[in-house]
């Protein structure tokens, strides 16, 4: 099928983008900001997306005193002459022109390479067909995971896989853009495609089972989808294990012996713990080593007497800092001593290829989740490097380790400027896959994690945001910031996003796949019984 085309190029710069005119009978009205277009240099094809867009007169008297009572067939005589549309594109990737006298119209001879050029006047701007997004994105298979579609055509739009799990990743958009099903449907191509394992903190019991979205349906779980072969589901809520259907395979305890000064001082805020805070810890665990939160826990106020006047530490700052963590040790699933044995069993089922969903069940509050999904990352990713390690010495495939993604939400709790360098979380973003280990973030307010990270985060795929901040922070580090500004502004609140970074070649705004029967669909698998979960576990 034939391109439609819609204009030439006119005017432009590399860095500010081209100006095309578009042709007589082509309205504004048929395009959208971050629309994907092809401009066909002489030599080069140009895959770009629309900018900006623009109104003009020929004659600057027709916008000083434009025509009363204007009659259609006046406006369309005037249209395309007198009046016209101009649209900014912004190339994005560009790849040889094949030579019909060699090479067929179609064929991937050449490959796609980063702008370096832009093409002479008159250039002709066309839309893009089925082949364009074919070339640029890839076909649905392997390693290539479809996301959505265009916003005006119905052709799969990929992500490519290998290269998400390569780096963090960030999700976005204000409360109700959908961010959570959007994190399924990743997680699930990850999960089909094998690309990686999953560690989920799942603050709100979204992931493993299945709940109702806001249309109304009932959609199924990771859990129900994929069986308990794969996917394991650990809670801290005890009475999780006992709902029909919704079974937990592991209780989680936390032990205070396991909570260090980072797990603490990432409770800052929920605690109103006082700037003396870190240095009244250190004073602690320079007398009492690991059982320094139990000590002080425990301690009577002759105790802190006596603490005070051994260590040199204020009296008052030591009793406002026990009647704080006091609330961390009356939480239901804080036990005076435990082992690691539960989160080093989390690593042995990841190195098998098996996922970890983490519920935090009753047990929602910020404090809870900032203090386990610290405590248990930190253990994890310590693992991991005694693992890689361990593989650069005998440089055996065997002890190669499974790349892992973990998952997390209200990530500026853990990723803000004031904590970022401190938490294990700031590190493994810094790191990028030294040590196999990559954070897929989830958040409303990206203005809230610190820079640095942002600019880490490989791709980033974005719902609707309204405040300037958040615009900005999400932007952090991407080339054609106004342009992409003018995309995430024209979103709509649900199930739009803007998909940009390490796993796309090129930026581009997509209507999100519906999480529905079609996509269990389409992963492979079918809806799931508790028979057939118990059948897979045990072999039966």
């Amino acid at each position: 099928m034939q391109r439609k085309r819609l204009g030439v190029v006119v005017d432009g710069a590399f860095n500010a983008g081209l100006m095309v005119r578009l042709d007589p009978g082509v309205s504004t009205e048929e395009m959208r900001i971050g629309d994907f277009v092809i401009i066909e240099g002489a030599e080069n094809r140009y895959f770009s997306m629309i900018a900006d867009m623009q109104l003009r007169a020929t004659d600057p008297r027709i916008a000083a005193d434009p025509p009363r009572d204007l009659s259609p067939f006046v406006a369309q005589a005037l249209a395309g002459t007198s009046t016209y549309g101009m649209v900014q594109v912004q190339p994005r990737l560009m790849m040889k022109r094949p030579d019909p006298l060699t090479i067929p119209e179609g064929t991937e001879e050449e490959q796609v390479q980063p702008v370096r050029t832009i093409p002479m006047h008159f250039a002709e701007l066309y839309q893009a067909d089925a082949l364009d997004f074919a070339t640029v994105f890839g076909k649905e298979g392997g390693k290539n995971f479809a996301m959505g579609t265009p916003l005006t055509m119905d052709i799969p739009i990929c992500l490519d896989l290998e290269r998400l799990v390569e780096r963090s990743n960030g999700i976005f958009g204000q409360s109700g853009t959908g961010k959570s099903f959007l994190a399924r449907v990743l997680l699930c191509g990850v999960v089909k495609a094998g690309m990686a394992v999953n560690l989920i903190f799942d603050m709100h019991d979204e992931y493993a089972f299945g709940r109702e979205s806001e249309d109304g349906l009932f959609v199924q779980g990771l859990r129900q989808l994929f069986g308990a072969s794969h996917i394991l589901v650990y809670s801290l809520d005890e009475g999780a294990g006992a709902r029909a259907g919704r079974s937990v395979d592991v209780v989680l305890r936390i032990g205070l012996n396991q909570i260090e000064a980072e797990d603490v001082l990432l409770l800052a805020e929920e605690l109103n713990l006082r700037g003396t805070a870190e240095a009244t810890i250190g004073l602690l665990q320079d007398l009492y080593g690991s059982r320094w939160l139990a000590q002080l826990i425990e301690m009577s106020p002759d105790d802190l007497n006596a603490f005070c006047e051994t260590s040199g530490a204020h009296p008052a700052s030591v009793a406002a800092l026990q009647r704080q963590l006091r609330l961390v040790g009356r939480r239901p699933y804080v036990v005076p001593q435990a082992t690691f044995s539960a989160i080093d069993d989390m690593v042995a089922a990841l190195d098998q290829g098996r996922h970890i969903i983490l519920q935090f069940g009753r047990y929602n509050r910020i404090l809870d989740y900032a203090l386990v999904a610290n405590l248990v990352t930190r253990r994890v990713r310590q693992l991991y490097q005694e693992k890689v390690e361990r593989y650069e010495q005998s440089q055996a495939p065997a002890d190669r380790p499974q790349p892992l993604m973990i998952t997390i939400e209200e990530a500026h709790k853990f990723l803000n400027p004031a904590v970022a360098r401190q938490t294990i979380f700031g590190q493994i973003a810094r790191e990028m896959r030294k040590y196999h280990v990559t954070l897929m973030v989830i958040d409303q307010r990206p203005s809230g994690i610190d820079s640095e990270v942002m600019s880490q985060l490989g791709t980033r795929i974005t719902g609707r945001l309204t405040e300037e901040r958040d615009i900005d922070a999400v932007l952090t580090g991407v080339s054609g910031r106004s342009a992409l500004r003018g995309a995430l502004e024209s979103l709509d609140t649900r199930e739009q996003v803007l998909l940009m970074g390490h796993a796309v070649p090129m930026p581009i705004m997509i209507q999100t796949r519906k999480y529905d029967e079609e996509f269990y669909r389409a992963v492979g698998v079918e809806r799931r019984s508790v028979a057939q979960d118990w059948a897979d576990l045990f072999g039966k």
